[in-house]
């Protein structure tokens, strides 16, 4: 398809301390005893995208995913590591690294997403409309993008989602307008350009941004280069771009004049949107249009730039491993609805246990992740943890709803619910 494609892998991961290290970088943690990386890769192998740059935070953590790669992936793809600064986040990683962008067209994945979404149909509806950038949106788990229920049945405490407030045209194929959960207060303000504009907009927040985009490459880099002080492309690039795809001016005494940046008020009701015809006197037959108003008063709005979306089918599974607990859910989900991800299939106490995994006697393991190389001693209660790499537990260990980070020793008689257990840097 001529499309670059960027992975954006990251580095040690806050968010996910204490299950990421200098050893085990973010790109590398386990799901389903496998890096979560590879799940992006192969999905991206299947939709024939084999031209790769990922882009790893970190010296370290950029050595340890290339070696993986070289071995995991070699004669299968075409992969570039590229390192950058820790911390620059992923406007700052494109920034970095936009002198080996060639192509056309670029696909931006986030190197976390668990996924049977393909990439390629992503691309596709891009060039369809010829795009500036296309966005990936969908369903959000039922208690918000960072939490989602698991397998296991058990009663999770709801959290505040942290939604994503999202403005659709009507046929639900261009992004009209986005703001993420920190922006949210109890009234959204729309360009009333905009509004005028579309005439109809449907406002949704059950819809979460995949963090899969395919941009015009000219028009990434002219951003990138003309904001530097863009540091995320999900809350700095992508809403500056649905922002700025519609140029508004008024006439005035027969004089084209700029509109000033007026906003129309929608009251959200507990952030549980769904409204169509938020503008009764819309002005405009269409916004797939470019029109212009000889009218006095009336504004002339000229389209520059086209922002769209895909959205996911509600059947599809799509998840981001960016906290602890989506890690968990993750790793459940993938014995679960999302086993044909992994291959696994449910064990009779819904567990992944690597064949490495040594479990001693009068030993009781339910619904949890065991990995490669983990020592359980005998009499251990293990129960809704996950359980990474060469970790030993010594005898009688009560674990409930518990992550244990790579190589931790969980000494003997230990009772932890609800803990993350790891080795403290050096």
């Amino acid at each position: 398809m001529d499309f670059q494609v960027v992975v954006l892998a990251g580095g040690t991961s806050k968010n996910l301390v204490p299950l990421v290290s200098k050893e085990v970088p973010k790109a590398l943690l386990p799901v389903a005893n496998r890096p979560v990386l590879s799940y992006v890769l192969e999905l991206l192998e299947l939709s024939n995208l084999k031209d790769l740059i990922v882009v790893v935070e970190g010296e370290d953590a950029a050595l340890r995913v290339g070696g993986w790669i070289s071995g995991a992936y070699v004669d299968r793809l075409h992969v570039e590591v590229a390192a950058v600064p820790e911390d620059v986040g992923t406007a700052g990683a494109l920034r970095a690294i936009s002198h080996h962008l060639t192509a056309k067209d670029i696909l931006v994945v986030s190197g976390d997403i668990v996924s049977d979404v393909p990439p390629g149909a992503v691309a596709a509806a891009h060039r369809r409309h010829d795009a500036v950038v296309t966005a990936m949106l969908c369903s959000a788990p039922v208690s918000g993008p960072l939490e989602s229920g698991s397998s296991s049945g058990k009663d999770k405490s709801k959290k505040p989602g942290r939604y994503n407030i999202i403005g659709l045209d009507p046929t639900k194929q261009f992004l009209l307008y986005i703001a993420t959960g920190g922006e949210l207060e109890k009234d959204i303000r729309i360009q009333k350009s905009i509004l005028r504009a579309v005439g109809q907009m449907e406002i949704q927040s059950d819809l979460m941004d995949a963090h899969l985009y395919a941009f015009k490459r000219s028009v990434l880099q002219e951003v990138l280069d003309q904001k530097e002080t863009f540091h995320s492309v999900k809350q700095d690039v992508l809403p500056y771009l649905v922002r700025s795809q519609l140029k508004s001016e008024v006439l005035l005494n027969g004089t084209l004049q700029p509109e000033e940046n007026g906003n129309e008020k929608v009251s959200s009701q507990n952030n549980q949107l769904m409204l169509s015809r938020i503008l009764s006197n819309a002005s405009t037959p269409s916004f797939h249009q470019l029109y212009a108003s000889g009218s006095n008063g009336f504004a002339s709005v000229r389209r520059t730039h086209k922002c769209c979306v895909y959205i996911a089918n509600s059947s599809n599974y799509c998840a981001r491993l960016n906290s602890i607990q989506a890690f968990s859910d993750i790793n459940r989900d993938v014995i679960g609805e999302a086993r044909n991800l992994s291959g696994y299939s449910f064990s009779t106490q819904n567990n992944i246990i690597h064949p490495s995994a040594e479990l001693g006697s009068k030993t009781t393991v339910v619904n949890s992740v065991v990995m490669n190389h983990v020592t359980i001693g005998d009499g251990c209660s293990i129960q809704g943890s996950v359980i990474c790499s060469n970790v030993q537990l010594q005898e009688r260990v009560v674990l409930k709803d518990c992550q244990v980070g790579a190589g931790f020793v969980v000494t003997a008689g230990s009772e932890c619910k609800g803990e993350a257990l790891a080795r403290k840097e050096k």
